[in-house]
């Protein structure tokens, strides 16, 4: 005999399809922390809540490399000390601070905020490919390096923006 799930009050419902947005975190893991933090954490889920509600309000896309900043132009960005010549091209914001952690890099970034899936349809235009063609023959890059993971999706964007560039007169290298 199948048992009918027992409803929840609305505001727990929402809560849990809520937290489904969030990468890995499916049904019974959503339950599980919605219930942690009504049952346990009341401070934590509105410190939770009032954290997400300032970035959505404070956070948005730098001009020049496309991370996050609560500026125009993010701190990367305006510091004398990185090197305009090189741009490194990163899939996400995530990437971009693991390239800094290694501190083997100083020079410019632009943060494509995915990657090419023709499955999923994900063109050159939803990833802001005209952006960083703009970026990249400004005058000032003569490098561009990409650093896109090495998935299926990785590669075949890397090839698509080292093409595009190579057609320009950019070089383009690929990590390692």
């Amino acid at each position: 005999m199948k048992r009918d799930a027992v409803p929840g009050p609305v505001g727990l419902e929402r809560l849990i399809e809520a937290l489904r947005v969030l990468p890995g975190v499916g049904p019974r893991s959503a339950q599980r922390m919605a219930y942690y933090l009504m049952q346990h954490d009341r401070a934590g889920a509105e410190a939770l809540a009032q954290s997400l509600g300032d970035a959505l309000r404070t956070v948005r896309h730098c001009s020049r490399c496309n991370s996050f900043t609560e500026e125009d132009i993010c701190v990367l960005c305006r510091s004398p000390r990185r090197d305009a010549a090189q741009l490194c091209v990163v899939e996400t914001p995530a990437d971009l601070a693991m390239v800094e952690q290694t501190l083997s890099f100083s020079g410019m970034y632009f943060v494509l905020m995915g990657r090419l899936s023709p499955l999923d349809g994900i063109g050159p235009r939803d990833i802001g490919l005209d952006r960083l063609l703009a970026r990249a023959t400004d005058g000032v890059v003569q490098e561009v390096i990409l650093a896109t993971n090495f998935t299926n999706e990785g590669e075949a964007t890397a090839h698509y923006i080292a093409e595009m560039l190579r057609a320009r007169g950019i070089r383009a290298s690929r990590i390692a």
